[in-house]
């Protein structure tokens, strides 16, 4: 027993974030009445936010485990959160408790970034645990104001790889093109899913594979809207955000996108290192697929703050046009002077004095 799990591939862990009240717990409840035969296991901070229908298993000082009804089991974190993910692998392994994915409910008021990075530097995680993509739930209603006055909420939103939008039924056209329209400058990025009364098919929020090193660094040019009714096909509307005159919100989070022809090999890389090291605190999500000179392949680049990766993918197509382009989300970003700066990167550029 013992032997499979520790051969077996890592599990994938969703990350659930939003502001207080955005329905997380409704999505969690669709799921669990909906989801197949998979057993999941639900990492939460209080004992409440989901209908547990189970008796208590285990409680220590760190975790507590309470056992669902169809097999899934809702754990509350008491302490270090490294600590609480390596207790619930040490009982799985023991065979104490069953599960096959794991899904993290941040809290309402919590930054998603240490959580995040937890994955990342603890050995023993990043070879069991694999993340699979953080997924912000975001009020219409109510996120206009968040923003306002909530520097966490924007944080949420810049490091999603999906949106989605909740309770958007309750407001006007307008506001909602104007909700959009916030969502899209902070990230403009991630997919964004319009959702009534957390009705959403879990394909569109678990397996997105967000954080392996593909291709696809395309920016966001609509939104998706889900039918209440389960049987009715996805939607897609066009969106192209345009600021208003007299806007009177400046949110310091922000997506940039960088576009540049063929680049040099040893600049992107000076360039890319001296940026997270300056900036990479500020630098909440990017990502990069460059063209490099006398390189047929994408080199592909991905990170959360200061944890980066990069690998080569697939080669570009004889037909294809190519184009380098490198989109952060970040926190006051001097964006003017990060562009400059890509731009000498090009094959053939002037040397930066």
């Amino acid at each position: 027993m013992q032997e499979e799990m520790l051969s077996s591939p890592p599990l994938p862990v969703t990350i659930l974030t939003g502001f207080l009240g955005a329905g997380k717990t409704t999505l969690i409840n669709y799921l669990l009445a909906h989801h197949g035969d998979q057993p999941l296991a639900i990492l939460e901070n209080e004992f409440g936010a989901v209908n547990i229908d189970g008796g208590l298993l285990n409680r220590g000082d760190n975790v507590s485990v309470v056992e669902l009804s169809n097999g899934c089991v809702c754990c509350s974190v008491r302490g270090e959160f490294t600590e609480a993910l390596t207790e619930l692998l040490d009982r799985r392994l023991r065979g104490e408790l069953n599960f096959e994915r794991l899904i993290v409910e941040t809290t309402g008021l919590a930054d998603p970034a240490p959580i995040i990075q937890t994955f990342f530097v603890d050995d023993r995680l990043r070879g069991e645990l694999m993340l699979d993509a953080v997924i912000t739930l975001v009020d219409a209603e109510h996120i206009l104001k968040q923003l306002d006055e909530h520097r966490v909420a924007a944080s949420q939103i810049g490091f999603a790889d999906r949106i989605l939008l909740t309770k958007a039924d309750r407001v006007g056209t307008q506001e909602k093109e104007r909700v959009l329209q916030r969502i899209g400058q902070i990230n403009n990025k991630a997919d964004v899913f319009e959702i009534i009364q957390g009705v959403c098919p879990a394909s569109l929020w678990l397996d997105i594979r967000a954080f392996e090193l593909s291709d696809d660094v395309s920016v966001r040019e609509g939104f998706h809207i889900v039918s209440a009714s389960p049987a009715q096909p996805v939607r897609f509307q066009p969106f192209r955000a345009q600021e208003e005159a007299g806007q009177s919100w400046n949110d310091d989070i922000r997506a940039h996108v960088f576009e540049a022809g063929y680049l040099d090999l040893k600049r992107i890389g000076a360039f890319m290192e001296q940026t997270i090291e300056r900036y990479g605190n500020d630098m909440l999500r990017y990502k990069g697929v460059l063209a490099i000179d006398d390189q047929p392949q994408r080199l592909i680049v991905q990170g959360v703050h200061k944890v980066v990766g990069f690998d080569y993918g697939s080669a570009w197509g004889a037909e294809e046009a190519v184009v380098s382009r490198l989109v952060i989300i970040g926190r006051q970003l001097p964006a003017e002077a990060l562009q400059q700066a890509f731009m000498q990167t090009q094959a053939g550029s002037p040397s930066a004095s």
